[in-house]
This record gives structure tokens, C-alpha cells and sequence, in this order.
């Protein structure tokens, strides 16, 4: 048995967007720290929140390449979030052709492998403060190029910037560093190599410790790959609203929150473009 929250909005089939947590998280919380209810609400699209096995997701690494307690062995979340994307297209709540998924951190190695390995169902997809490994990128054969975004701190002791293994004593070693990991997506799209163009976003909240810069990529129509550099940024999901209970402990572990943009309004900004 598999539990997740839905808000459905009266008007179907509506635009749906999975919204994955990060380990040791449950749907919930990605209800009550983020903006997602409130921007599909104003939006007039579906949200699902969906709970992972031992508050973890089963993404394409092995547990090895994983830190802390992941999913009991032989989860298969692939066929999980499949099934349900498949059940509110069934059920008339869901149109097929914008079906987004996004998550943060565990959920956002998890949106990878499910662009990854079902990239028909989906329209485009975003990571939140994650970056591929090399068992990720050897899973990534996708069906068809998808949009993609990423959304990466500087300052992430967890999922280092710069690649590694980060500073923090929970984290785990092999990661890519967010560069190549934004190479790799825009080569899978078909995008010319480097940057396009970087423009600082304006600096609404100066004493969050951190800013923004937005990093384009040459790529065909509809292909597109978006950086979010959130400099100086911590394993925090940009937002106005705390991401956690208790945001001094949060910054002292994770470093600072980003509140110049929020992450959902940014990510929803992104999807509304593709179907």
C-alpha cells in the first residue's frame, strides 16, 4: 500500500505536477513548507504529494550511493509515481500532455530517474539542491528530450556545488558537480555547450545571505535547460515561507534559505510553458 496527498482543482483534466520531498520528509511537509497548495490553487492546477517508503525515494542509485536509510529493498518508485500519474489521467483529473514532476534532493535524484526512465509521461521536469552521480547519469536513457530545471545552492553542505562529497557529516561522497550536471541535460537536449546567457535576479531579501543568478542554455525550441545558482545558498528550497520547524537549527545544519524568488512560483513559471 502507497500514500499520497491530492488537491484537485474543480476544472479538469487540469495541468498536474508530482511534487517529491526529500529524504526523511513525507508529503506533508512538502505541503507545509512550500508554496505548492497555494500556487495551484491560484493556478487552477492538480498538486500530489506522494510518501515515500522510510520517508526516502528508491532513485537509480544503489544503496551505496545513497546516504542514511533508504526504501526497503525492492521499492520500485518508478512504477509507483507511474501508476499515479496513470490513475488521475484514468479518473479525468489529470491531462496527460502536462504532466510535470519536481522534487528536492532525494526527490530531486528521483525526478531525474524519472526522466530518466519515463520521459513519456512527463512535459518537463526540476531538481531542487541535487546533482547527478555517476549510477544516475549510466541510468539516463530518456525516450525524448525534456525541459529541465535546476535549482542548486552554492553553500550546500550536502549536495556540494562544486561536486564531491559534501561538508556535512551526513553527506554522501560521488556527486557531479551542478556544471556538469547542467552539461549532461543540455547535451541529452540537444543544446549547444556553455552558457547562454546569466542575469542576477533582483535582491528582494538582502539579509538572507544569498542571491540569484538565472543561467540559460542554447537549446532547441521546447528543449530548454535553466539554471537557478542560488549563490551562497544553502540545501534549502528557495521560498518567503520557513522551509523548516525551525530555521536558525535549519541554517546552522543546511545553510541559509533563498527568499529573492520562491521555488514553486519559479518552478510553475517554468512548467506552464511546456505541454
Amino acid at each position: 500500500m502507497r500514500s499520497y496527498t491530492a488537491q484537485l482543482p474543480a476544472r479538469k483534466p487540469a495541468p498536474l505536477v508530482v511534487v517529491l520531498h526529500g529524504k526523511t520528509q513525507r508529503g506533508a511537509d512538502m505541503i507545509a513548507r512550500t508554496a505548492w497548495p497555494q500556487v495551484a490553487k491560484r493556478e487552477g492546477f492538480a498538486v500530489v504529494f506522494p510518501d515515500g517508503l522510510n520517508r526516502a525515494w528508491a532513485d537509480a542509485r544503489t544503496e551505496a550511493g545513497r546516504a542514511g536509510r533508504g526504501p526497503p529493498a525492492g521499492t520500485d518508485d518508478v512504477a509507483f509515481i507511474a501508476k499515479l500519474v496513470e490513475k488521475f489521467v484514468a479518473d479525468g483529473a489529470a491531462d496527460a500532455k502536462r504532466i510535470y514532476v519536481t522534487g528536492i534532493s532525494n526527490g530531486g535524484a528521483m525526478t531525474m530517474t524519472l526522466l530518466c526512465t519515463r520521459a513519456d509521461l512527463f512535459a518537463a521536469g526540476a531538481s531542487v539542491i541535487m546533482n547527478l552521480t555517476d549510477e544516475l547519469a549510466a541510468a539516463c536513457h530518456p525516450s525524448r528530450p525534456l525541459p529541465m530545471l535546476i535549482m542548486n545552492g552554492t553553500a550546500d553542505p550536502l549536495i556540494p556545488y562544486e561536486g564531491g562529497r559534501g561538508a556535512s557529516y551526513f553527506a554522501a561522497h560521488g556527486f557531479w558537480s551542478t556544471e556538469k550536471t547542467v552539461a549532461f541535460w543540455r547535451k541529452l537536449n540537444g543544446c549547444g555547450p556553455g552558457d547562454a546567457d546569466a542575469t542576477e535576479m533582483p535582491d528582494r531579501a538582502p539579509d538572507d545571505q544569498s542571491t540569484v543568478t538565472r543561467i540559460t542554455s542554447r537549446c532547441p525550441e521546447g528543449h530548454d535547460v535553466l539554471l537557478y545558482r542560488i549563490n551562497d545558498g544553502g540545501h534549502r528550497m528557495p521560498g518567503v515561507a520557513p522551509d523548516a520547524r525551525f530555521p536558525k537549527v535549519a541554517t546552522g545544519l543546511l545553510g541559509p534559505q533563498n527568499a529573492d524568488i520562491d521555488g514553486a512560483e519559479t518552478i510553475w513559471a517554468f512548467f506552464s510553458r511546456f505541454r
